[in-house]
């Protein structure tokens, strides 16, 4: 795991929350459909959702909405799949699932299409165009980044209010590192996530 605290500007913060209020959306809008079809793999989640949220979201891109799409399947996986979880879906049965609702403060995914850095130098997607930083990187860390397999890259803001990137890269045998602390599979629903209990109609009023 590299984590990369980035010096950013006020002007800079305030497109990198703009992003992830951005991406929050995008998040909140295909939540609806995992709580109705149970559907949550990424791959089925895409045929079913990608034109419909690009046509929606125009400003986040394609690579992007991939992204959020795979925050959405990978959040749902650690809510409903896990056996820890509250909300396990070998628990709830029949019941109607929770509805995600993903806070501004959700980490926004991205990848080597949205993401890349050369001789130092980080660009990253955001709604207005590249952004640029300058990174203090070691030699090796840059050669990882780009001799590796890149399992996610994350943006998150800090309680600090400073904006972190986080590499999850794999390692020699290929198998990924560790995740971060907050995203591990413990079965504890993020705190970037509410979850809305279904309203079951009355039968008798």
């Amino acid at each position: 795991m590299l984590c990369i605290p980035l010096n950013a500007s006020p002007e800079q913060a305030q497109r990198l929350l703009a992003l992830q209020q951005g991406f929050a959306q995008v998040c909140n809008a295909l939540a609806p459909l995992v709580q109705s079809t149970r559907v949550w793999n990424r791959v089925a989640l895409h045929h079913l959702a990608y034109r419909q949220l690009r046509e929606q979201f125009p400003d986040m891109g394609s690579q992007m909405v991939c992204n959020a799409i795979y925050s959405v399947s990978r959040t749902s996986r650690m809510v409903f799949q896990h056996p820890a979880s509250p909300f396990y879906l070998a628990r709830l049965g029949n019941k109607p699932l929770p509805l995600l609702r993903f806070a501004d403060s959700c980490p926004v995914y991205f990848d080597r299409h949205t993401l890349s850095i050369k001789a130092g130098q980080l660009s990253m997607f955001t709604l207005d165009g590249r952004m640029r930083f300058q990174l203090a990187l070691r030699p090796e860390d840059e050669n990882s980044f780009h001799t590796r397999k890149l399992r996610e890259i994350v943006l998150a803001r800090r309680s600090d209010g400073v904006y972190q990137l986080s590499f999850l890269l794999a390692n020699e045998q290929g198998s990924a590192e560790a995740p971060p602390s907050a995203e591990a599979g413990d079965g504890e629903i993020p705190e970037y996530v509410m979850l809305e209990e279904a309203l079951c109609s009355d039968p008798h009023p």
